[in-house]
């Protein structure tokens, strides 16, 4: 796995070994950051604030600082994870473009004043069909995790059943072999 694109394209990038993590392909990401930068309703990625949630390697938030963003916040409980983000942050010289929470996605409660203003980009790629990801959403909204009109990147099984999180609208939907990609916007 690679950034694909952007001031840091290229880069390979350190996975957590083992199953526990599943990260997105070099492929789907392009297609993602394709649709992000093209859409009429993408956010912009310069100066952006993204939380990456169930962050896994980092590969989606690494994507977004190397195509411009300010800040990412990785969200992930897993150690092996954490360790493969550090590596990928320490290899590329973001330590002050980035942070490690060791956090449940589920349950992250209110937004540490520490962390700085709201998130205008989140990415979420959580264990498919276990129905986290969707706790996540709700976690995100009730502890003031995003900023209205937040862009929401959330990746789901394609043989999952259709979801609704109040305050979250569908932007557009994507498949990409066994994942379903939805982009949401944030309207609380």
């Amino acid at each position: 796995m690679r950034i694909v694109s952007g001031t840091l394209k290229g880069k390979a990038l350190s996975t957590p070994e083992g199953q526990a993590t599943r990260p997105t392909s070099d492929r789907a990401r392009q297609a993602i950051f394709n649709i992000l930068e093209h859409a009429a309703w993408g956010p912009d990625l310069a100066g952006a604030r993204v939380l990456d949630v169930f962050a896994g390697s980092g590969a989606l938030g690494l994507e977004a600082i190397s195509r411009g963003a300010a800040f990412c916040l990785f969200v992930e409980t897993d150690e092996n994870a954490r360790g493969a983000i550090r590596e990928n942050v320490d290899a590329f010289s973001l330590f002050g473009q980035t942070r490690v929470h060791r956090r449940d996605a589920t349950n992250l409660g209110p937004k540490p004043a520490a962390d700085g203003p709201v998130f205008n980009i989140a990415f979420l790629d959580p264990p498919y069909a276990k129905g986290l990801g969707e706790k996540a959403l709700r976690g995100l909204a009730d502890g003031n995790w995003l900023e209205p009109e937040a862009v929401i990147v959330f990746e789901r099984g394609v043989s999952e059943p259709d979801f609704q999180v109040a305050g979250f609208e569908a932007l557009d939907v994507r498949d990409y072999g066994v994942a379903r990609v939805h982009f949401l916007v944030y309207r609380p």
